[in-house]
C-alpha cells in the first residue's frame, strides 16, 4: 500500500554550504502527479534522467518549459487551471504525468519548493537481489532498419503517448547546419536535416525535403545520392510550392556511421528538363496539387 501513495518528506540540501532548502519528495506510481505552481515563481522537478517534455498548445504561451541534464523547469507567466503534462525518458521511452496548475501568489506565502520524483524500478536497473530487470526486446524478426524508421516517424508525427518504446534506441548527434545539397541534385527541393536516431550499428536520420519549384514532384528513392541501407519518404509526391503539401520527411537508414558520413560527392549541376529521373519528370510534367 506505502507503494501506491505518494511519498512526501523534507530533504536538506546545502546551497554553497551557507543555506539548506527542502525538497518535495514524491513517488510515481503511475497515478498523475499533481505539481501547484505560483504565477511568476519557477519551481524545478527534479527528475534524474533526460526526458522530453510534452505541453499543450493552449497553455503554451502562459507556460515556460524547458528540460536540462535531468531536470525540468517550470515558469507561469498566468493563471492557469489544471493542465497534463507529459514527460518521456528519453532512454527507455516511458511517461510521467504531471498535472499542472499556477495560481497567483498570496501575501505571506512561502515559495514551493523544488520536487524530486522517485521512480519504481526503472527499465533496466538491477532488482533486489542484485540480478538486473529484463528490457522487452523488439522482435528480432523485424530488420532494424523498419524498427528505427518506425520509431523515428512515430516521434515526429504520433502523440507522444504512442510512441512504441524500444530498449536500445538512443538519440543521435545531428548537426542541424549538415549540408545535403548533393543528397537529390536532379530535383528542386531544399533538404533540412531534423533528428536522428541510433540502434546498435545503424542509425536513422529524419531529412525534411521542401519543394521550391512551381510543379508537383513525385519522390523517387533511386536518385537518392548516398550510401543507404533504407530510405522511406512520408509522402509520395510533392505538391507546389507554397501549398501545404510542399514538404515531406525523408527517413534514411545508414550503418556504421550517420548520414554525414554516407553523403556522395557532389554531382556537376544538369539540365533538370533532361537529366531528371523518369517518375520526377512525369511529376513535372503533370503540374498541379495532389491527385
Amino acid at each position: 500500500m506505502k507503494r501506491l501513495l505518494p511519498l512526501l518528506a523534507g530533504v536538506l540540501l546545502a546551497a554553497g554550504g551557507l543555506s539548506a532548502r527542502a525538497v518535495q519528495v514524491v513517488h510515481w506510481a503511475r497515478l498523475p502527479l499533481a505539481v501547484p505552481l505560483v504565477v511568476g515563481q519557477e519551481r524545478v522537478v527534479f527528475v534524474d534522467r533526460s526526458v522530453r517534455v510534452r505541453v499543450p498548445a493552449s497553455v503554451g504561451d502562459r507556460l515556460r518549459v524547458q528540460s536540462a541534464d535531468g531536470a525540468v523547469y517550470l515558469r507561469a507567466s498566468g493563471p492557469i487551471a489544471s493542465t497534463r503534462l507529459e514527460l518521456q525518458d528519453m532512454a527507455s521511452g516511458r511517461l510521467i504525468l504531471l498535472d499542472v496548475a499556477a495560481a497567483p501568489a498570496k501575501a505571506g506565502e512561502p515559495a514551493l519548493e523544488p520536487m524530486r520524483i522517485v521512480q519504481d524500478e526503472p527499465m533496466g536497473a538491477p532488482k533486489d537481489d542484485g540480478s538486473p530487470v529484463a528490457s522487452p526486446a523488439w522482435p528480432q524478426a523485424t530488420p532494424v532498419a523498419v524498427v528505427l524508421t518506425r520509431y523515428a516517424a512515430q516521434s515526429l508525427y504520433a502523440p507522444l503517448r504512442t510512441v512504441e518504446p524500444v530498449p536500445g534506441v538512443v538519440r543521435a548527434n545531428l548537426r542541424r547546419d549538415l549540408a545535403l545539397d548533393s543528397l537529390l541534385p536532379a530535383l528542386p527541393l531544399r533538404p533540412r536535416a531534423m533528428a536522428a536516431w541510433r540502434l546498435g550499428d545503424e542509425w536513422v536520420t529524419a531529412v525534411e525535403l521542401t519543394n521550391t519549384s512551381s510543379h508537383e514532384l513525385v519522390l523517387d528513392p533511386r536518385a537518392l545520392q548516398a550510401d543507404l541501407v533504407a530510405a522511406t519518404f512520408q509522402h509520395p509526391t510533392l505538391g507546389p510550392a507554397g501549398q501545404s503539401t510542399d514538404t515531406t520527411v525523408a527517413y534514411l537508414v545508414t550503418r556504421g556511421h550517420g548520414l554525414a558520413g554516407s553523403l556522395l560527392p557532389a554531382m556537376a549541376p544538369v539540365d533538370p528538363a533532361v537529366d531528371l529521373p523518369p517518375s520526377a519528370a512525369a511529376g513535372q510534367a503533370s503540374g498541379g496539387g495532389r491527385p
